[in-house]
């Protein structure tokens, strides 16, 4: 079991490991050794994650989640298959613990008197200048 939270935590067996060939440097190595890790984890099907969380998961995924509902991270920042696999459940973790905060409300605000005064002023001093640009035959004669 991995502890998300103190409050969640997710079975490993709902974790799908596939492992490719990683690009990049690594010499003869790069070609025979699969050391990148992809990571595919069922968000949609997922039993440990409460409905709220799918869905600010699903937003905070972006691309990386299908349109099945899995979630897909690969890893590949080192050579090791062990490391990677471990990089791409810590980046997991960290996702799932960001979804799992409930978003801040928001406090509705006000303008202050000074701004709402000055709005006016602005409006006022606009207004005036395109009153003085209209053309008023009656003025002119």
């Amino acid at each position: 079991m991995l502890e998300i939270t103190p409050t969640l935590q997710l079975d490993e067996a709902e974790l799908h490991f596939d492992f490719i060939r990683s690009a990049g440097p690594g010499g003869q190595n790069v070609n025979k050794v699969a050391t990148a890790v992809q990571l595919r984890f069922n968000v949609r099907e997922s039993p440990s994650l409460a409905p709220e969380v799918k869905e600010r998961l699903n937003k905070l995924a972006g691309n990386r989640m299908t349109e099945d509902g899995i979630l897909i991270i690969e890893a590949k920042r080192t050579r090791s298959q062990e490391k990677n696999r471990l990089d791409a459940i810590q980046r997991l973790v960290k996702l799932i613990q960001q979804a799992a905060e409930p978003p801040k409300p928001r406090k509705k605000t006000r303008p202050g008197a000074g701004a709402a005064a000055a709005r006016m002023a602005d409006k006022r001093k606009r207004g005036d200048a395109k009153r003085l640009r209209q053309y008023n035959p009656e003025e002119w004669e």
